[in-house]
C-alpha cells in the first residue's frame, strides 16, 4: 500500500513539472529526425501559369505601345495638331485635300494667301443661309446638271460696288454699260423689251427677226434706224407697211428704185419707149405705165382691180 502511494506521488509530480524543465528535457532528449523546414510561396503548375500570364501581359503592353507609336506616326500627331489639321490662335488650319463626311459648321472659311479655295463633291455642293429659327433664307446648289440659287434677290456687283446684274420677282436689271449676246441664234424675248439703243459689234450685222409673229418697234419721240457704213434691209413675206398717222413718210436718197412694180397694158403707137410713169391707184397700189404724150395712168386702171 505504501509503495502504491509513492508511485502515485511520483506520477503527479511528473505531470506538474514546470515548463522550463519540460523544454530542457525535450532539448536534451536525443532525436533521430532532422530539423523540419516549412516552404512559403507558389510552386509547381501554379508558378508556371503565373509566369505565363506575366509574359503575356508584357507582350500585350509592348504591342499596344508599338501600335500607339505607329498611329501617332501615321496620323502625324504633333503639339500643334494632327495631320493636315493645325490649331492656331485664329482657329483651325487645314493643309492639302480634306474630306468632310458630315455637315461642316464654320463662321469663316478662307484659303491661304495667294492660293485658290476649291470645293469638290461627287454629287453637289449646297450652301445654306439660316436664320435664328434654323429656317433656310438663301440656298445655293451646284449640281452636275445646273446651278440653282434660291433667295428673295440675286445681285452681282463689281469690286467697287457697282451693280452689274440684279434679279427679283418684279424685274431683272442689267447695270453694265453694254450687254453682249454671243449666241449663234441670237436672243429670244418672249415679251417686250425696253432699251435706248440696240446695235451690233463693229463689222457685224444686226438682225431683228420674228419668225412666226410680228415685230413692233415703238417710241414716243421716234424710231431711228441708221446704217452708217453699210446697207439696211427690211424683208417680209407678205406686206411691208410704212404708216405715219399725223406726219409724212420721207424717202431721201439720190436714187430710189422700185424694180418689181407691175406694168400697165397700154402700148402706144410708134416706137416702144423705156420711159415709164408711176401711177397710184385709189387703194394705194403703185404701178408703172409707159409714158406717152399725155398721162397713161387712166388707160391702165385694170391693174388697180
Amino acid at each position: 500500500m505504501a509503495e502504491n502511494s509513492e508511485l502515485v506521488l511520483e506520477a503527479v509530480s511528473f505531470v506538474v513539472m514546470p515548463q522550463e524543465q519540460y523544454t530542457h528535457h525535450r532539448s536534451t532528449m536525443p532525436s533521430s529526425e532532422g530539423p523540419q523546414v516549412y516552404k512559403v510561396g507558389i510552386y509547381g503548375w501554379r508558378k508556371r501559369c503565373l509566369y505565363f500570364f506575366v509574359l503575356l501581359l508584357m507582350i500585350l503592353i509592348l504591342v499596344n505601345l508599338a501600335m500607339t507609336i505607329w498611329i501617332l506616326k501615321v496620323m502625324n500627331f504633333t503639339i500643334d495638331g494632327m495631320g493636315n489639321l493645325r490649331i492656331t490662335e485664329e482657329g483651325l488650319k487645314l493643309e492639302g485635300v480634306s474630306e468632310f463626311l458630315q455637315p461642316l459648321y464654320a463662321k469663316e472659311i478662307q484659303s491661304r494667301p495667294g492660293n485658290a479655295l476649291y470645293f469638290k463633291s461627287a454629287r453637289n455642293v449646297t450652301v445654306n443661309i439660316l436664320n435664328d429659327q434654323t429656317k433656310v433664307l438663301t440656298q445655293l446648289i451646284t449640281g452636275p446638271k445646273a446651278i440653282e440659287a434660291y433667295g428673295k434677290k440675286f445681285e452681282v456687283k463689281t469690286v467697287s460696288g457697282k451693280l452689274l446684274f440684279s434679279a427679283d420677282n418684279n424685274e431683272v436689271v442689267v447695270g453694265a454699260e453694254r450687254l453682249r449676246v454671243l449666241g449663234a441664234e441670237g436672243t429670244v424675248f418672249p415679251k417686250s423689251i425696253e432699251t435706248p439703243n440696240v446695235r451690233a459689234d463693229p463689222f457685224k450685222e444686226l438682225r431683228l427677226e420674228s419668225p412666226t409673229r410680228s415685230l413692233v418697234m415703238e417710241a414716243p419721240k421716234g424710231v431711228e434706224i441708221n446704217a452708217e457704213a453699210g446697207n439696211m434691209e427690211a424683208t417680209c413675206r407678205t406686206e411691208l407697211r410704212l404708216e405715219s398717222k399725223d406726219g409724212e413718210i420721207k424717202l431721201d436718197a439720190a436714187k430710189i428704185k422700185l424694180p418689181r412694180l407691175p406694168h400697165g397694158s397700154y402700148t402706144p403707137t410708134g416706137t416702144r419707149q423705156k420711159v415709164f410713169e408711176i401711177c397710184v391707184c385709189a387703194n394705194g397700189r403703185l404701178f408703172l405705165s409707159q409714158a406717152g404724150t399725155g398721162s397713161t395712168c387712166q388707160i391702165n386702171t385694170s391693174v388697180c382691180l
